[in-house]
């Protein structure tokens, strides 16, 4: 069987440090792993349009913008197909398809969906695209027949919904889509990077993110500006590490060679920590040194960046490009999944068999 990655974000503002531990960096590692035949990168604007429907122009406006944090980041068009998912209509037509094998009350059970409709105040008024959109994902990963989705923790009960539509249309209509694995970080500290205010998720609509194309004096800014821990008052009180941003940052982002170049007064991060832990070492300290550790893993990412702004015109060919072939990829597949429902009715005169 192929090995096939299909993976994506939605278009609704610039990428985040969050994105990049999470599973950016998971998958240009996986792409030069030279273990995948196919890796499928999705601009997710139709799945953006869910919730942002009256504002079209948000969306529109961010696709370039993932787009150039994808290959700043490392993505290689070379190796990887970087797609618009509204440019590939298939997808459409495989949701509706899944949309019969699965109920109201399971798509309400889905932790994702559930905790996406609170931080919305969806309430009542959901929209019918969003509340949907765990089967459009569904949709979006067998099209591709993908085998692996890195993707963040968060997504975890969407690779679980798709893996049920999967084993639901194979047992009703013979073998057909293929089952995903879902990939996370081998890193705990990266599976959900905290705001930096301390919030529970680093997310685009609270304004609690270091983007991946900030200036390094804005990342100086927001680093210094981070939530920890509120007890810590004094340089010689006893900190906490479990749950303070600061430290997770570092968890996330710090190797041996930033304490010997930033930090040489520790070994590692063990030795900080515990410093902390028993006092005797300020957070201004701590975020001088998480600052280092980000503007060092940072700064090339933003070159690379302002590179591929330079040349514009070649970014918006190679999404048009990816476009085509995400879709003929997705036609093939759709073209399966018809001849499995029995609804290709025109293919060598079906209907009249």
């Amino acid at each position: 069987m192929k090995q096939v990655i299909l993976t994506g974000d939605r278009p609704t503002g610039r990428l985040h440090v969050g994105h990049y531990v999470g599973s950016l960096k998971e998958r240009v590692k996986l792409q030069n792993s030279g273990k995948f035949d196919e890796i499928y990168i999705m601009i997710a604007d139709a799945q953006a349009l869910t919730d942002n429907a009256e504002h079209p122009e948000k969306v529109r406006q961010n696709i370039l913008q993932v787009a150039l944090d994808y290959l700043a980041c490392g993505i290689d068009p070379e190796k990887a197909t970087i797609f618009i998912q509204s440019m590939v209509p298939e997808l459409t037509e495989l949701s509706f398809y899944y949309m019969n094998l699965v109920t109201v009350s399971r798509v309400q059970r889905n932790p994702t969906v559930k905790a996406e409709i609170q931080q919305r105040n969806f309430e009542a008024s959901i929209p019918v695209g969003f509340f949907c959109y765990p089967i459009s994902q569904a949709a979006d990963i067998t099209a591709f027949r993908a085998t692996a989705v890195p993707v963040g923790e968060d997504q975890m009960p969407m690779i679980e919904q798709c893996k049920e539509i999967v084993h639901k249309f194979n047992s009703v209509y013979g073998e057909t889509l293929t089952d995903p694995k879902i990939v996370l970080p081998d890193n705990q500290a990266c599976l959900r990077l905290p705001g930096i205010d301390g919030k529970a998720k680093m997310s685009k609509s609270l304004g609690n993110c270091i983007y991946l194309s900030d200036e390094a004096d804005d990342i100086r800014k927001k680093v210094m500006s981070m939530f920890t821990d509120p007890n810590h008052l004094r340089v010689e009180d006893p900190g906490q590490v479990e749950g303070n941003p600061v430290f997770i940052y570092l968890d996330a982002f710090s190797r041996p060679e930033h304490f010997a170049e930033f930090l040489p007064e520790y070994q590692n991060l063990d030795e900080l920590k515990a410093h902390y832990s028993r006092g005797g070492l300020g957070d201004v300290k701590v975020k001088k040194f998480l600052n280092n550790v980000l503007q060092a893993e940072l700064a090339p990412i933003r070159e690379r960046r302002k590179m591929w702004e330079s040349r514009i015109e070649d970014v918006y060919d190679l999404l048009r490009v990816g476009s085509e072939k995400a879709r003929e990829t997705a036609a093939s597949t759709l073209h399966d999944v018809r001849h499995a429902m029995k609804i290709d009715y025109f293919d060598d005169s079906n209907l009249l068999k």
